[in-house]
């Protein structure tokens, strides 16, 4: 009888041989953390992925490093975390191009399937400004001295295919506008040259309009509210104009295939870093707004933002290179 084994032995065995695999699955992290920055170091981007690296290496006691992957407009470094181990150590700092890309170029990954958002970390909403020497007043004065002067009027933007040209290609579709599209590499010429006085309007972000605001004169903004820097300043939807509802972001996203646990473990953490004064001082004084909220309200906004671009896009007939 000594060598039989208790029915109660082999249920004790049987539970915890079970318990093995999911005690494997809740070792997270088990290792380094990459959180990928489509774009060259320095800018905002890369700026909020090396904050949220350091809370998180505090808060979890394991490394968290940020790498730099930029090159075909953020594509490769989205690429990356598309094809990474969905196992939540490779991460994504994105922003608003992942949705708006799809309609412009061929992508190796899809934006929606591919990826399983966790939060927004910041938002931005554009503003649409001429330089302070002009006639216009208002979006409504703006409107009419272009129509009273063809081919006279540009807008300015930091770039083919981004949010500062689709709004104004927007903007010429529903105002019935010619205005000439100017792109540049990126929103610091963009501001110079509209504090110069080389353009006569230019969609600009809010965080690269903060320091010089005073050397132009916005007339809109995008988004659903007015900005608390702008009160004044009404939004596209207020004077009747549609499709200015999404605002910039940016955001983080693991591979689509990620556990639920995982990806919430990741949205809870960042969400109370996003509550720390600290970082809410530090995001503000970039000139963004602190973003937060759960994965399914992320992925919510990333679908609906899709759609509404894809539908400028196609309607407005932007190309890249236009």
């Amino acid at each position: 009888m000594k060598n039989l084994i208790s029915r109660r032995t082999v249920l004790a065995a049987t539970a915890a041989f079970c318990a093995i695999p999911a005690m494997a699955q809740t070792a997270f992290p088990s290792q380094t953390i990459k959180i990928i920055v489509p774009y060259p170091a320095g800018g905002a981007t890369d700026i909020l992925a090396r904050m949220v690296a350091q809370k998180l290496q505090d808060a979890w006691s394991n490394p968290v490093v940020v790498e730099n992957k930029p090159g075909a407009g953020g594509t490769i470094g989205n690429n990356t975390v598309a094809k990474a181990a969905p196992d939540g150590h490779t991460i994504l700092m994105a922003i608003t191009a992942i949705v708006q890309q799809p309609t412009l170029m061929t992508l190796p990954y899809d934006p929606i399937k591919d990826f399983a958002p966790v939060t927004q970390i910041a938002k931005s909403p554009s503003m649409f400004a001429v330089p302070l020497n002009s006639q216009a007043k208002s979006l409504k004065e703006f409107v009419t001295l272009v129509k009273a002067s063809p081919g006279q009027f540009n807008f300015g933007t930091y770039g083919a295919g981004t949010s500062s040209h689709i709004q104004g290609s927007l903007l010429n579709l529903q105002a019935g506008l010619d205005m000439v599209h100017v792109p540049f590499q990126g929103a610091a010429p963009l501001v110079t040259n509209m504090v110069g006085g080389q353009l006569t309007s230019a969609f600009i972000d809010s965080a690269s309009a903060r320091a010089h605001i005073k050397s132009f004169r916005p007339l809109a903004v995008t988004g659903t509210q007015r900005m608390p820097s702008l009160p004044d300043v009404p939004t596209f939807k207020e004077l009747g104009y549609h499709s200015y509802e999404p605002i910039g972001w940016f955001g983080m996203f693991l591979p689509a295939s990620t556990s639920a646990a995982v990806v919430n473990k990741f949205s809870d953490e960042v969400n109370r870093i996003l509550r720390l004064p600290d970082v809410v001082a530090r995001i503000e004084g970039l000139g963004l707004w602190v973003g937060g909220g759960k994965p399914e309200e992320f992925a919510q906004t990333v679908k609906s933002d899709a759609g509404v671009y894809a539908k400028i896009i196609k309607d407005a007939n932007i190309k890249i290179g236009q």
